[in-house]
């Protein structure tokens, strides 16, 4: 299970990197899911809290990246598409 928020030894969510903001989450999620009759009520809400904030890095991370391909591309980005087999 991830530590509490009140960890001393938790990196801030600002100085995360994409992937392990993600690998948190999904960290987090797992806990939430798995057994939750397990986690006391406040230590539910500190990961849910958690979690939010996470899902935020995460998404101002891929925005940011976006905008430098935008930049790189001219504006223009291409869609993916996986290769057929």
């Amino acid at each position: 299970m991830p530590k509490s928020s009140s960890s001393k030894t938790e990196k801030p969510i600002e100085e995360l990197t994409y992937e392990e903001a993600l690998a948190e989450l999904e960290s987090i999620v797992s806990a939430l899911e798995g057994d939750a009759s397990r986690n006391q009520l406040e230590e539910s809400i500190k990961l849910f809290e958690r979690g939010q904030a996470l899902a935020e890095r995460c998404s101002v991370l891929l925005e940011a990246a976006e905008l430098k391909v935008k930049k790189v591309a001219g504006d223009v980005l291409i869609p993916f598409e996986e290769e057929s087999e």
